[in-house]
C-alpha cells in the first residue's frame, strides 16, 4: 500500500488523467514525448548531417538500410506497446503487483528477441543490401553501417521498456532526460569519429552504438530499483503463460503491422533507388524532416493511448472518449497552421539546405517536404485515433490498417502516378500523403462505429 501511495503522490499524473483537466493531462504527457521523439530523430539527423558533408553516396547508404533497423525495432515495439497498454490498465485499476510482473515479462521477452535479431542481421546484411539494389560504394557503406549500428538493438529495447514503464504511470519526463543524454553524447562522438579519426560511415554507426549503451545501463538500473513504486525483479522469474498470452494478443498485431510497414519502407527505398543515389538522399532528408513535423502528432497519440488505457482500467469509458476528442481537435488545428507555414517553398528549401549542398538533392527534398507539410494535419487524425484504439487494446485493427497503408494505398498511388499521370520521382512524394490520408479516414470511420469500445483484454 505504501508503494501505491508513493506512485500516485509522486507525479499526481494518474489523478490528473482520471479526474483532472484533460487538456493539462494531454500537454503534461505529450510535451516530454515530443522532446523525446525529437531527441530520437536527432540521432538520424546528426548522422545525416555529417554524412552529407562527405557525399550523397554516404547519405544514400544510411537511408537505404535504416528501414532494416526499423523492421526489427517495430517488431520489438509490439512487445513494448502491449506492455505500455497493459501496465497502464493495471495502474488504472490500482493493481501494482501485476503491473510490475508484466514489466518483467516484457523486458525478458525484449532482450531475448533483440539478441536473436542482432545475430541474424549481422549474418544476412550483405544479402539484404544486395537485394535492395545497392552497388559499388553505396553497397559497401550500407553493409558497414548496418553491421555496426544493429549492435545497439538490445540496449535500445531496454530503453524502450524503461519508457513504456514510466509512460504507463504518467511519467514522460525521465525517458526524455535519458534520451537527451544519449543524443548529446552522439553529437560529440559523430564529429570526433568522422573528422578527427576519419572513420567515415563506420564512425557514425559506432557513435550511435556507443551513445546508446550507457543510457541503457541507467535505464536497466532504474527499472530494477526497489525504491521505485513500480520496479522489475527477476528473482524467482518464470514466464507467466497468462501474461504472455495477453502480450501476444495485444503486441503481436502491433509487431506484425509495424514490421510489415517497415518492410514496405524497404521496398519504397528500392523504388526510389531507381531514380539514382541523389533521389535516395533527397528521400532520406525529406523523411527525417517529416519525422520532426509529425512529432507533435505521434506524441499526442501516445498521450491518448496512456490516458485511454488508464481510464478504461478505471472503468471510465466516456472520459476516455472525451480525452481523444479533445486531443484530436488540438493537434489537427496545430498541424494545419504549422503545415501551411512549412509548405512554402522558401521555408522548405532553407530547411533541406541544411543537410545537403547538392542542388538536385535540395530541389527534390524541398518538393517532398512541401507536399508532406501541406497535408500533415491528416496525421493528427490518424495518430490520435490510433492512440484511442491502442489504449483500448484493439491492435489487430491497427495492424491491418498499417499494412494496407504501405502495401495497398502507397504502392497503388505510385503505380497510378507513374502509369496514369506520367510522374517521375514525384509519385513517391504523393504516395506518402495519399496513403496517410486514406488510413486516417478509415480509422475515423471505425471510431464513428464505436469499434474501440468492444472489450479486448480483461486485466
Amino acid at each position: 500500500m505504501e508503494k501505491l501511495k508513493r506512485l500516485f503522490t509522486k507525479t499526481k499524473n494518474r489523478d490528473l488523467m482520471l479526474r483532472g483537466n484533460i487538456v493539462k493531462a494531454i500537454l503534461i504527457l505529450a510535451i516530454p514525448i515530443v522532446i523525446n521523439n525529437f531527441i530520437h530523430t536527432m540521432y538520424n539527423l546528426t548522422d545525416s548531417y555529417w554524412l552529407g558533408l562527405i557525399s550523397p553516396e554516404h547519405q544514400a547508404a544510411i537511408t537505404l538500410v535504416s528501414p532494416i533497423q526499423g523492421v526489427i525495432v517495430n517488431f520489438g515495439q509490439g512487445i513494448t506497446v502491449a506492455g505500455s497498454v497493459l501496465i497502464a490498465q493495471y495502474v488504472g485499476a490500482r493493481d501494482l503487483k501485476n503491473a510490475g510482473q508484466m514489466a518483467a515479462q516484457i523486458l525478458m521477452c525484449s532482450i531475448i528477441f533483440s539478441v536473436f535479431c542482432v545475430v541474424m542481421c549481422i549474418l544476412l546484411t550483405p544479402f539484404i543490401v544486395g537485394w535492395l539494389g545497392a552497388v559499388n560504394s553505396v553497397f559497401d557503406y550500407s553493409v558497414t553501417y548496418l553491421r555496426i549500428a544493429i549492435l545497439n538493438m538490445p540496449f535500445l529495447f531496454i530503453m524502450n521498456i524503461f519508457t513504456a514503464v514510466n509512460q504507463s504511470q504518467g511519467d514522460t519526463v525521465k525517458p526524455m532526460l535519458l534520451n537527451l543524454s544519449g543524443i548529446i553524447l552522439n553529437m560529440i562522438l559523430d564529429p570526433l569519429f568522422l573528422k578527427v579519426f576519419g572513420w567515415g560511415v563506420a564512425g557514425v554507426a559506432m557513435a550511435t552504438f556507443l551513445s546508446t549503451v550507457p543510457c541503457a545501463a541507467v535505464a536497466y538500473i532504474s527499472l530494477m530499483n526497489k525504491k521505485n513504486a513500480l520496479s522489475v525483479s527477476f528473482k524467482g522469474f518464470k514466464f507467466d503463460k497468462g501474461k504472455l498470452k495477453k502480450i501476444v494478443k495485444i503486441g503481436l498485431p502491433t509487431a506484425v503491422g509495424g514490421s510489415t510497414m517497415q518492410f514496405g519502407f524497404l521496398l519504397m527505398s528500392k523504388n526510389v533507388l531507381e531514380y539514382g543515389d541523389l533521389a535516395v538522399a533527397a528521400y532520406g532528408i525529406g523523411n527525417r524532416i517529416n519525422g520532426i513535423i509529425s512529432m507533435p502528432s505521434t506524441a499526442t497519440g501516445s498521450a491518448v493511448a496512456t490516458i485511454v488505457g488508464q481510464n478504461i482500467g478505471a472503468g471510465q469509458i466516456e472520459r476516455a472518449e472525451y480525452a481523444y476528442k479533445v486531443a484530436r481537435r488540438m493537434i489537427v488545428i496545430f498541424l494545419f497552421i504549422g503545415g501551411m507555414i512549412l509548405s512554402s517553398s522558401p521555408v522548405s528549401g532553407a530547411i533541406v539546405g541544411i543537410f545537403s549542398n547538392n542542388s538536385q538533392v535540395i530541389a527534390w527534398a524541398a518538393d517532398f517536404l512541401s507536399i508532406m507539410a501541406f497535408c500533415c494535419f491528416t496525421n493528427g487524425i490518424h495518430d490520435t485515433t490510433k492512440g484511442l484504439f491502442q489504449g483500448s487494446g484493439h491492435t489487430l485493427i491497427l495492424m491491418c490498417i498499417d499494412a494496407a497503408r504501405l502495401w495497398i494505398f502507397r504502392f497503388a498511388t505510385i503505380y497510378i502516378g507513374r502509369e496514369w499521370f506520367g510522374l517521375d520521382v514525384e509519385c513517391i512524394w504523393y504516395s506518402v500523403v495519399v496513403s496517410n490520408a486514406i488510413s486516417a479516414l478509415i480509422l475515423w470511420i471505425l471510431y464513428k462505429f464505436k469499434v474501440w469500445k468492444k472489450n479486448v483484454v480483461n486485466i
